[in-house]
């Protein structure tokens, strides 16, 4: 069940120890598809209560499998005053072409006609493939309140063509594969939103004051160690309920097993991972 009392300390803990003010709400992470309608209303209420004068951005992510829960979500979360939308192309029936995900998204957005929006394109988990390159051909004159794209690919062709064609700016792209962060902002990405940030964030924090300095050796050596880190719990299985489980141990807040189908990560695991991210030297002493 979710935990509403502890998103209090969750945002003091993001803004205070991580440097964290941008936060993205019902995401696969926060496991936002495995959650009933009423649980992620909820949460976004908390979030938006917990974060007013503490938090800068709450995107809300307000996909779902069906275009009605899609089109309450993005209402409910205009009158919440959230700061942006973002939404997942629906991954049952699918889009097949650019038009047909043009059509769902334009009718989520248009819910939401004061609120910016945003595309969250993530391949690996909804099987839909269709370039953002292709998509945002048009699209502001379809979507007005466009925003940008959550950018959840290793595809950095697609990445770097979207930033080549958005000259004048007018778009956002926020990379979402922190592994490769270093080689998305390389090629004008303007930020990032994942789940290492949630205990990393300072340190990704430093790593993108390097990148703007530019010191490329420093913002190399932040991503190497943020590598070294998530390619050894890779090796021993690492998702959504061992992501829960490493914030646990950093940070001290129970964030509790995720839902099935997905299993609570093992004992071995925490004792592992823990162990490897104490026994990383990062840049700032730490």
């Amino acid at each position: 069940k979710i935990n509403l009392p502890v998103i209090r300390q969750y945002v003091d803990y993001l803004v205070n120890e991580q440097n964290v003010k941008n936060v993205f709400v019902n995401g696969t992470t926060g496991e936002g598809l495995s959650l009933s309608i009423q649980e992620r209303k909820q949460l976004a209420e908390e979030w938006m209560c917990q974060g007013k004068d503490k938090l800068d951005h709450v995107i809300i992510h307000v996909g779902a499998l069906n275009l009605p829960e899609c089109q309450e979500l993005a209402r409910h979360a205009a009158a919440i005053g959230a700061d942006g939308i973002a939404v997942i192309a629906p991954f049952f029936f699918k889009p097949t072409n650019k038009d047909e995900l043009v059509a769902f998204l334009q009718k989520v957005a248009s819910e939401a006609s004061e609120v910016p929006f945003y595309y969250y394109h993530i391949p690996p988990l909804t099987g839909v493939k269709i370039r953002v390159e292709e998509l945002l051909d048009g699209i502001k004159a379809q979507i007005p309140t466009f925003q940008g794209v959550k950018f959840s690919d290793t595809d950095l062709l697609d990445l770097a063509q979207c930033i080549h064609k958005n000259e004048t700016g007018e778009f956002e792209f926020l990379y979402g594969v922190d592994e490769q962060l270093l080689g998305a902002l390389a090629l004008g990405a303007n930020g990032a939103v994942g789940s290492t940030y949630n205990y990393l964030g300072r340190q990704t924090n430093l790593m993108l004051q390097a990148f703007a300095k530019p010191d490329f050796a420093l913002a190399q050596r932040y991503q190497f160690l943020t590598g070294e880190f998530l390619n050894f719990v890779i090796k021993l299985g690492f998702g959504v309920a061992q992501t829960k489980a490493v914030m646990t141990s950093v940070s001290g807040i129970p964030m509790g097993p995720p839902r099935l189908p997905l299993v609570d990560a093992s004992s071995e695991f925490v004792v592992k991972a823990k162990a490897k991210l104490d026994s990383i030297v990062w840049p700032n002493g730490d």
